[in-house]
């Protein structure tokens, strides 16, 4: 009975994960999985080597193939636990290493991610899928050069008109630091003398929203702001739920009470590289607090000292760029903000 309930859950868990039901995928793979570690430690108890061999070969597909429905879902951190838990099992497992290189780099973890890839590559029969793995390994070389240096190439994109797709940049972090300001509060400031026209940083949204406002109707703009910012809080607060760092940098912002007693965080803690989660602590996230926390440090696209490129010029646009909300304003402004899709390039 218990070989016979195993074979269906992995049947109807991988009809549900191709049908890309991730929630139910996701259920169903639970269940598989516990099961199946069940019976593994039961196997050990009484040894039977080819039957281990096998329920080990098919808790690491499982492990892999509900990483691959959570990240889908985008509940990253527990995607990579799963990822982690295969490779134990099989340290070249080829589904699993890319399945972790590609959450790795939407998380602009791009080295880990590159290895990732690399380790892939050693798969002895990947066969055709060799080509999707060397596009990978292609994006990844070009945006950790980008994190790396700051040097971002839009000219074929401008060129041809902004059309297409948004160039695909990294997150990049220059010479800045984050200290107290001499007139209140806390600021994003230079660290060393900067070329006009040089990239210091750029980061990738937490959560934005646009929409087109109506020019004649002021009541009806009015009212659409407000849908739009109730769908952006929606969308800060998912994400703050599934990730423990997200949640931690949000609570690092002002909320716009006591400016002048606030920690002054190490900009390295913005670093996608140096991630910790598993020494983070997160709970129910405060929905007072996240309000007034997005009331403060929200930026409009459309500002005067800011450039929107490509078809988001056409949008009345709001967004959370965490690291971009400690630059102070200034009456005499030396830098300006560079719009790319959800991207925000300081100059």
């Amino acid at each position: 009975m218990g070989e016979e309930l195993i074979q269906h859950l992995r049947s109807r868990a991988t009809e549900l994960l191709l049908r890309e039901e991730w929630n139910e995928s996701v259920q169903a793979y639970s269940h598989f999985i516990s099961l199946c570690q069940h019976h593994i430690s039961h196997t050990h108890q009484r040894p039977d080597l080819d039957h281990l061999l096998k329920l080990q070969k098919s808790l690491c597909l499982a492990l892999s193939n509900r990483a691959e429905a959570r990240s889908r879902l985008r509940d990253l951190a527990n995607a990579l636990q799963d990822c982690d838990g295969a490779l134990e099992i099989e340290g070249t497992h080829f589904k699993t290493l890319l399945c972790k290189g590609k959450i790795l780099l939407s998380l602009n973890r791009y080295s880990l991610a590159l290895d990732c890839f690399k380790a892939a590559l050693l798969d002895p029969q990947p066969g055709l899928k060799c080509e999707a793995l060397n596009g990978f390994l292609e994006r990844c070389k070009q945006l950790e050069h980008q994190s790396r240096t700051g040097v971002f190439d839009l000219s074929d994109w401008v060129v041809n008109g902004f059309r297409g797709k948004f160039p695909e940049l990294a997150e990049y972090i220059g010479p800045v630091e984050i200290r107290k300001s001499e007139i209140r509060g806390r600021g994003l400031f230079a660290t060393k003398n900067v070329d006009a026209g040089t990239s210091v940083l750029a980061t990738k949204a937490i959560a934005t929203e646009r929409c087109i406002l109506p020019d004649q109707n002021e009541e009806l703009a009015d009212n659409i702001q407000l849908v739009m910012w109730k769908n952006f809080i929606d969308k800060v607060v998912e994400s703050a739920s599934k990730c423990k760092r997200l949640h931690h940098l949000l609570s690092v912002l002002s909320n716009g009470e006591d400016e002048d007693v606030l920690e002054v965080p190490d900009v390295n803690l913005f670093r996608a590289e140096t991630e910790e989660e598993s020494a983070l602590s997160m709970g129910k996230p405060d929905m007072d607090k996240i309000l007034s926390t997005l009331d403060v440090n929200s930026l409009v696209e459309d500002a005067a000292s800011a450039k929107v490129l490509g078809k988001n010029s056409d949008y009345y646009g709001v967004g959370l760029w965490i690291l971009h909300a400690f630059i102070n304003h200034s009456c005499s402004p030396n830098a300006r903000r560079l719009h790319v899709g959800d991207h925000v390039i300081v100059l």
